[in-house]
Formats: structure tokens, sequence, C-alpha cells
């Protein structure tokens, strides 16, 4: 889908670093989302929900690993080690 490569550049390239002793990657990466142009939402069973005009809205959660991810959510996983974030998109059936 386009809306992820958009989502996942908006995560790749941020406008500001991760740094994880100044705040949570949920903060950062609803903030990376936000100043894309992205709206933001809160999800009651996610970290978080991208609205969009005329479709579902997308859930999402965030790890600091990429193990054991549950495949109905898609999600933003920080790797600590390259200092970069990913985006592992929800598997569609």
């Amino acid at each position: 889908m386009q809306i992820f490569k958009v989502i996942e550049d908006a995560i790749a390239k941020p406008s500001i670093p991760h740094e994880p002793y100044k705040q949570s990657l949920k903060a950062w990466a609803m903030y990376c989302l936000r100043d894309k142009g992205f709206i933001v939402v809160y999800a009651q069973n996610a970290d978080f929900a991208i609205e969009r005009k005329g479709a579902e809205k997308l859930y999402f959660k965030v790890s600091n690993s990429p193990d054991d991810l549950d495949n109905s959510l898609s999600w933003i996983v920080w790797d600590s080690e390259t200092k970069s974030a990913s985006l592992i998109p929800k598997k569609i059936d």
C-alpha cells in the first residue's frame, strides 16, 4: 500500500532524532507522523491510530524489539544498535 511507504519515509527520515532518554518511542513516532501531516489519534487496543478520509483507521503499536509482534497490527520498531526505526505493516489476509 502507498500509505505505508509514506509512513515508512516519515520515520526513516524524521525531523527530529529519537533520543530514548528524552522521549518515549510512542511519543516520538506520533510526533514524526503528525509533523508529516497525518491525523494521529487515540486507539483503545493499540498505541495510536492514523485516521484517513474515506478509509478505515490504521492501528499501530511501538516496540524496542522485533520479537513476538502481533500480526493484526502495524508496528514501528526501534533498533537501538542502528539507532533507526522501521515499519512492519499489518499482515493482510
